[in-house]
């Protein structure tokens, strides 16, 4: 490493050598710790960005620079020290006089491990020697946990020299406070141990402030380090100075962040944002453009979308509010840093003013305002004036490679070890725990290995508890895991970390039900949504809201519809014909039976329905009934002028849904909706396309994975067989990103769990043709879909 070192010259390739190292370090030597701690190094291109930025505002705003007198500047999260030793070189090529005074008194940062707080102080050190010839130690950094100085009182700080600096510190009046917050939300399984450290004062200020005020109902991601930075860091300068960060842009736009967007707005003057885009889930084959790791300023550390903010309070600036730029969302990495060196600072590059509406968004670009006056889809407990009175997200196991299994058998096997270990551990730590013991329990003693049980938060709260666990032939379910794609599920209180509202759903497996799944606001796929008949998992569609048309009791006794009757009589109003409330509609039809397979529901055909398909409006008069608003939902939410005009509005809120403009538009869209509905409902039983089948010699119906050519002409079945012949209309059907197909050639493949050593085997030994069917069945509904949304394309949206 040093005789590397020593061969750059370049200050900008070493420091890039050196944070490589100290990335790779931890990536590879300690890689809870680089989770827990969002190890990522910051490119030069960003901090060179955000200091001539700092100075250029202190200059403009406050008439100041780095180098004034009383300018304190703070680095919280330090890691190996860029950002002071980039300040270190701003003061030194404008103010080298003023250096001495601020190294020794006005330059501060933090870091919570010791090799990057070593690595910190040397590479501070020098850089002040590089700029006056001469070493003095740094006393401006300090070993400390910078989320615990806003708690009232501090664990150890290590030695008596450290907590001086540490009150030192504490004292100083902060002006701006500059660098790079830790990225990681949380861990990835409970079985780690490797949770996020809870800070009770700074969540107690997030939830108070920016939770209080947000319409969000899933709230966590306003508890992640960056947001926790954000919140410290705006505390910290008090009545005057800068914040400037580089992070992930998800407050930018996303829904949950909307009572963080109000306060930021009130607590500073001005807000700067330079949006570096990147977000590979979100751009992810936008507009068929492929967008991966060379599209992110973070590389695969962080594929997540990155915004530099400079947040200023106070100043001579006499204008106010959020100004905003972007970046193309289709630049790579380079032509990012490029531009980054080319706009030279914040205000040097052309802005937009941002105008938050009623609602805390700021990027509200392509949204329509028309469409707030459409028909809430869920109004809630809160608001009964919506369609349905009722929905739920998807089922959340926290542990898929157990609970869900293509092999009934499997499944049960897993099981059965699972809940082995789980009743084992419990008789060992003594469960049920009580008083202080059950509330310090944070899982010790527990089995903590992958290939034995799977722990959830809810799991080991059951576990202190004593609640043991017993196999349940019941709890096996044949239900929706993504798109066309159905597995077994063990689905009861135990092994479900969140059962959301399907035990009144769907309480049993052979109730009648259907259930619109939409992707969640602020999905990172573009809006779609998908009809089931059984349970879906959380991520069926993106991150699933599920609307039923039935909700029963919990031992599935009673039933009720789910459609408001406000709905009921919003929608007969709005296409009353002759002032009689009566208008052409089609006959009832009788329910489908559903057959079973293993005792279980397993085909998906049972078909609740209201009426039937083949009939004419012509065939009687009626009153519009529920049933036919839940498939005039269905219809209009698939057709293509509404997801185009309403795009913006989809990505940070439910659909809304518009009333007709007449009776032949509502039986259109309802008839439609129908169709569509019996489609995808019973796509196991539809019928198969004709593809072509071209088999080698050898006769082998076993999938391991499947592969479609580039140009989609080629179905790669397995090494002896290949399909040809499909349809390009197969892929204008599309789910997310994906195409139907392509969600099927995705999930059916043998695949085994790295951590828990699980196989999940596609193939079916009593039925060894069924992938292939499907295929040509999934083929067929993709093939049909397309044509009925044509056939609706042309209705106009009032």
């Amino acid at each position: 490493i040093e005789s590397k070192a020593r061969d750059i010259q370049n200050w900008e390739e070493k420091q890039q050598f050196l944070n490589t190292i100290y990335e790779k370090f931890f990536q590879g030597f300690s890689v809870k710790v680089a989770d827990t701690h969002g190890i990522v190094y910051t490119p030069q291109p960003i901090v060179d960005f955000m200091v001539r930025s700092v100075q250029h505002i202190l200059k403009t705003e406050f008439n100041r620079t780095l180098a004034s007198e009383g300018v304190h500047i703070l680095d919280p999260f330090v890691g190996t020290g860029n950002f002071i030793m980039r300040i270190i070189r701003e003061i030194g090529a404008t103010q080298k006089s003023a250096l001495p005074r601020k190294y020794k008194s006005e330059l501060h940062c933090n870091e919570v491990m010791l090799l990057p707080y070593y690595i910190a102080s040397m590479n501070i050190e020098h850089e002040y020697y590089r700029q006056l010839g001469q070493h003095e130690p740094f006393d401006g950094i300090c070993l400390v946990d910078t989320f615990e100085l806003a708690e009232p009182a501090q664990t150890s700080l290590f030695s008596t020299e450290n907590t001086e600096r540490v009150e030192r510190q504490k004292r100083s009046p902060i002006f701006v406070v500059i660098g790079n917050p830790p990225y990681n939300s949380k861990q990835v399984s409970e079985n780690d141990k490797n949770k996020n450290r809870k800070y009770k004062a700074l969540d107690d200020q997030i939830s108070s402030t920016y939770s209080k005020d947000s319409v969000a109902v899933n709230k966590n991601s306003l508890y992640d380090p960056y947001v926790l930075a954000i919140k410290w860091a705006t505390n910290r300068i008090g009545s005057e100075g800068m914040v400037a960060v580089v992070s992930n842009s998800s407050f930018l736009d996303q829904r949950s962040f909307d009572g963080m967007r109000k306060h930021l707005a009130k607590d500073f003057d001005r807000i700067y944002i330079y949006d570096l885009k990147g977000d590979v889930r979100k751009d992810s084959m936008r507009e068929g453009i492929p967008i991966g790791e060379a599209n992110t300023v973070f590389g695969l550390a962080a594929m997540v979308g990155i915004s530099i903010s400079f947040f200023v309070k106070g100043g001579n600036a006499k204008k106010q509010g959020i100004y905003y730029k972007a970046v193309d969302w289709k630049a790579k990495r380079t032509e990012k840093f490029k531009q980054l060196r080319n706009d030279i600072d914040i205000l040097q590059t052309t802005l937009l003013q941002i105008e938050p509406d009623a609602k805390g968004n700021w990027l509200t670009e392509g949204e329509e305002e028309g469409f707030a006056n459409f028909l809430r889809l869920d109004g809630g407990e809160k608001n009964p004036k919506a369609v349905f009175e009722s929905s739920g997200l998807g089922v959340n196991t926290n542990r898929d490679d157990w609970v869900w299994n293509h092999s009934e058998e499997a499944l049960r096997v897993n099981i059965n070890t699972l809940l082995t270990t789980y009743n084992s551990d419990i008789s060992k730590i003594g469960a049920p725990l009580t008083g202080k013991a059950k509330q310090k329990f944070q899982g010790e003693g527990l089995t903590f290995d992958d290939t034995k049980v799977k722990w959830s938060s809810s799991l080991i709260d059951k576990a202190a508890r004593g609640i043991k666990g017993e196999f349940n032939d019941f709890a096996i379910r044949y239900a929706n895991y993504r798109p066309f794609t159905k597995e077994f599920l063990y689905y009861d209180e135990l092994l479900t970390h969140r059962r959301g509202k399907w035990a009144s759903f769907l309480p049993k497996d052979t109730l009648d039900n259907r259930v619109i799944c939409v992707n969640t606001a602020a999905a990172a796929r573009p809006f779609y949504l998908l009809a089931v008949a059984q349970l879906a998992d959380l991520h069926f569609t993106g991150d699933s809201q599920c609307f039923p048309f039935y909700t029963y009791t919990e031992d599935g006794s009673t039933r009720r519809e789910n459609i408001t009757d406000w709905a009921l009589g919003e929608f007969r109003a709005a296409v009353r014909v002759g002032g009689k409330g009566l208008l052409p509609g089609p006959a009832p039809e009788t329910k489908s039976k559903s057959k079973k397979q293993s005792g279980v529901e397993r085909s998906g055909t049972s078909l609740p329905s209201g009426r039937s398909t083949t009939s004419t409006h012509t065939e009687r008069e009626r009153h519009i009934e529920k049933w036919d608003i839940f498939y005039y939902v269905y219809g209009l939410l698939h057709h293509p002028g509404y997801r185009t005009k309403y795009a913006a509005n989809l990505r940070r809120e439910l659909p809304r849904i518009p009333l007709p403009k007449d009776a032949a538009q509502f039986w259109a869209f309802s008839d439609a909706g129908k169709r569509l509905a019996d489609l995808h409902v019973g796509y196991e039983s539809a019928p198969e396309y004709d593809l072509k089948e071209q088999w080698d010699d050898s006769f082998d119906l076993r999938v391991e994975k499947m592969k479609l050519t580039k140009d989609k002409t080629f179905l790669i079945y397995n090494d002896h067989l290949t399909l040809t012949g499909i349809p390009a209309e197969a892929f204008d059907y599309r789910l997310g990103n994906r195409s139907a197909l392509d969600w099927i050639v995705d999930q059916y493949q043998a695949s085994t769990d790295k951590r828990s050593g699980i196989t999940n085997d596609p193939n079916r030994a009593d039925e060894p043709d069924y992938i292939l069917r499907l295929i040509k069945r999934v083929t067929h509904v993709s093939v049909e879909t397309v044509r009925i949304v044509r056939d609706i394309e042309g209705l106009a949206l009032d």
